[in-house]
């Protein structure tokens, strides 16, 4: 599809836009869905909104041993998050399609492990460097299970081009392949570890470690990265509901964009179900876990060489 270069930069930036207004939105909706599944009443809505002005307007107190790197991780953080929604095809065409493949993608998503590792190294302390190398240990057995996705996606589009490997077609078109089925319940299984929820939230664990690699940050860059949490929750259920629920997202505008995030929202509100209903694992018990799912995503790689 030929787009005009500046429409593209347009639905980007309103694919951006839209995160941000949304995701403390849907940390809201996280919290009062948590709330009632135990039976409480819960902040409002609107109150991670106030969450973040309030962190923003405080003073900006610098205790890590590198001052610098801790600036940079946060300000990183939020970038490759927003970077993000300018790739992904978030009901409708990929923005910026001719702008990379599907490789970049796998990059962007891995840097964004990477700035927490970053984070907590410049923070220095005890507990950063335990949720640190906590999450070290999830990124090895993770990520090669998220670009085996989008790779097996790529394999059956017979294109790396970002469109044309993220927007589902070959699923609209033929049906999901057994590669992508098993891809399907492997993402489902392991969805609440890339968003670092529960019962994988094992790099922050706020009542055993404090919070890890953000232990030391407090003020604004408290605020961004919590921004950029909140936001990586909208933007890998994007990510999945283009790969693996694509069916509808190409309706005619406004239609097909309302029902894409409608589908986006179902992502979060399972990811709250789930969150509230499960107790945190320990890391060797995730690490085990991980590690089966990834064997099971390298058969469904194998698969998909094979047309299947």
């Amino acid at each position: 599809m030929n787009t005009p270069f500046l429409l593209q930069v347009l639905c980007g930036l309103g694919n951006a836009v839209l995160i941000l207004a949304l995701a403390p939105f849907c940390e809201g909706l996280l919290r009062k869905l948590t709330a009632r599944i135990q039976s409480r009443q819960g902040p409002p809505l609107r109150q991670p909104y106030y969450d973040l002005l309030k962190l923003l307007g405080k003073e900006d107190l610098e205790s890590g041993e590198v001052p610098g790197m801790q600036r940079f991780a946060v300000f990183l953080s939020l970038a490759v998050i927003l970077s993000l929604a300018f790739l992904i095809p978030m009901g409708f065409f990929a923005p910026l399609s001719g702008a990379g493949d599907v490789l970049l993608v796998v990059y962007l998503m891995a840097l964004s492990g990477i700035c927490t590792l970053l984070a907590g190294l410049a923070a220095g302390s005890t507990y950063s460097v335990l949720g640190i190398s906590r999450e070290m240990m999830t990124m090895i057995a993770l990520e090669p299970i998220l670009a085996i996705a989008i790779v097996v996606g790529a394999i059956h589009a017979g294109s790396f081009n970002l469109d044309a490997a993220l927007s589902g077609s070959v699923y609209r078109t033929q049906g999901i392949p057994w590669s992508g089925l098993i891809l399907l319940g492997v993402l489902l299984l392991s969805f609440q570890a890339f968003v670092q929820r529960v019962p994988f939230d094992i790099t922050e664990a706020e009542t055993e470690i404090m919070e890890g690699p953000l232990m030391e940050y407090s003020g604004p860059k408290l605020a961004l990265f919590k921004y950029a949490q909140m936001s990586k929750l909208l933007v890998y259920s994007a990510l999945f509901v283009s790969l693996f629920v694509p069916w509808g997202n190409r309706l005619p505008f406004p239609l097909g964009w309302a029902w894409f995030w409608f589908k986006v929202l179902g992502i979060v509100g399972l990811v709250t179900v789930i969150a509230a209903t499960h107790a945190r694992y320990r890391i060797d018990q995730a690490i085990r876990f991980f590690a089966g799912l990834l064997a099971v995503a390298l058969m469904a790689l194998i698969l998909a060489s094979y047309g299947y």
